[in-house]
């Protein structure tokens, strides 16, 4: 090498910096690509995103050639700086130690670090333009690769270690909620909360988002009812459908088309013969029914509501379509018909609300953060937490919010006050 000129040695040492960053850049970028967006890109035909997409299918063999091209080139590097070095300070130990200090800086510097960096920090862009170049090397370096991988394979037997076993390309619910939740601006606020919601449907019960029996609108036909008063029910209810009972709520023996019959209800034949032939056969549902599973079943069935039951045939709410609906997309612009707004808000910022309304609905509509893990209202939460009967005038302090009871009837909670959380406080689950 005595007869290359010194210039020459400076030129060949830059190529080979630059080849070596390259492969080191390439290497990254494909580890650090989104495997999904790359997927997404190759059906649309991008050629770059195929090969790619085809290359991280065979991860040791493109590192394989990634590793050998890089070494090589790494090696030829330092083969170059020395030389460099014994032109310019001879051939010595301080020489020597020159050439190793200023080779590992080089290589670290211009080869390793940044363009590697530059590969983690773009890799979508990087990867599909580096596989036109690494797909035709690993062609023509096969048998080379091949070799190595050979031992490769080998080594990972003896250790028992299986190959691409920590690198395969599946998401499990968890990964998909915080793929969503960091999203950021790539998906709007609230697409995002609508899967995000998809993923809690089968968390949430029936039991949590259903109507409680005592404020089921229903119809009582027990022989005892005047039918004028059923007529003036039918006449003036803002439901499409009622539940019609017997005697007592729980002896549910249809549910009533509120339409179908509103033409026939100020008939002079009109009677309860004639309004029990309209009837429909009531839909029963599980008390703890998952929203998933209760949101299959309502397209199964082609219903739009149901009647909660427990383990012992007690009714305990209705549960609509739209309350799962609710629980997906958010609430619904407009109140449904009978239905109140959660809380009266005071003039010192507190709100006045019923011990029956659902703590998973005030929290929704109030933006509070009362825990839902337990009791379902709010009357059953500070039961819960007072493990006494209420009384009016107690206060006590839930997750934060101080609440204080107004109004007691029949040792249940009637009315609450709830006044603002406390800084600091934890909000709780």
């Amino acid at each position: 090498m005595d007869s290359i000129p010194l210039g020459a040695l400076f030129a060949a040492l830059t190529v080979l910096l630059l080849i070596s960053g390259f492969f080191a850049m390439a290497e990254t970028s494909m580890m650090a690509v989104n495997r999904y967006r790359l997927r997404t890109l190759a059906r649309t035909g991008h050629r770059g995103a195929k090969l790619a997409e085809w290359l991280l299918s065979n991860t040791d063999k493109l590192l394989g050639v990634v590793l050998l091209g890089n070494n090589l080139i790494n090696a030829a590097s330092a083969s170059v700086v020395t030389v460099i070095t014994f032109r310019l300070f001879g051939q010595n130990e301080v020489a020597l130690t020159l050439s190793t200090l200023a080779v590992t800086f080089l290589i670290l510097v211009f080869s390793e670090v940044t363009p590697k960096v530059i590969g983690a920090s773009y890799p979508e862009r990087i990867a599909p333009a580096a596989s036109f170049v690494l797909a035709p090397m690993l062609k023509l370096a096969y048998p080379a690769v091949w070799f190595v991988n050979l031992f490769v394979q080998r080594l990972l037997r003896l250790l028992r270690l299986r190959a691409g076993a920590a690198s395969e390309n599946s998401m499990g619910v968890e990964e998909l909620r915080t793929l969503l939740t960091e999203s950021g601006n790539f998906l709007p606020a609230q697409h995002r909360g609508i899967l995000l919601n998809l993923f809690d449907l089968e968390h949430i019960t029936v039991d949590d988002v259903m109507r409680p029996r005592g404020q089921i609108e229903a119809i009582d036909i027990d022989g005892d009812t005047d039918l004028d008063e059923i007529i003036h029910q039918i006449a003036t209810s803002h439901h499409a459908r009622l539940p019609v009972y017997e005697g007592e709520p729980n002896n549910v023996v249809g549910m009533l088309h509120v339409r179908r019959v509103l033409a026939r209800i100020h008939e002079d034949d009109f009677d309860l013969a004639e309004l029990r032939a309209a009837l429909r056969e009531p839909y029963f549902i599980p008390s703890g029914t998952n929203l998933y599973t209760q949101l299959a079943q309502f397209q199964t069935r082609r219903q739009s509501q149901g009647l909660v039951v427990d383990e012992y045939g007690e009714l305990l709410g209705l549960v609509s379509l739209e309350d799962i609906l609710e629980e997906i997309v958010g609430e619904f612009a407009s109140l449904r018909p009978g239905d109140q707004e959660p809380g009266l808000r005071q003039e010192d910022g507190s709100y006045l609300v019923e011990g029956a309304v659902s703590l998973r609905e005030l929290n929704r509509k109030l933006k509070l953060h009362l825990p839902t893990d337990g009791a379902r209202t709010l009357n059953g939460l500070l039961l819960d937490t007072l493990e006494a009967m209420p009384e009016p005038g107690v206060s006590v302090m839930i997750a934060g919010y101080p609440l204080e009871i107004v109004q007691v009837h029949e040792r249940m909670v009637k009315t609450v006050r709830i006044g603002h959380r406390r800084a600091g406080s934890d909000p709780g689950p």
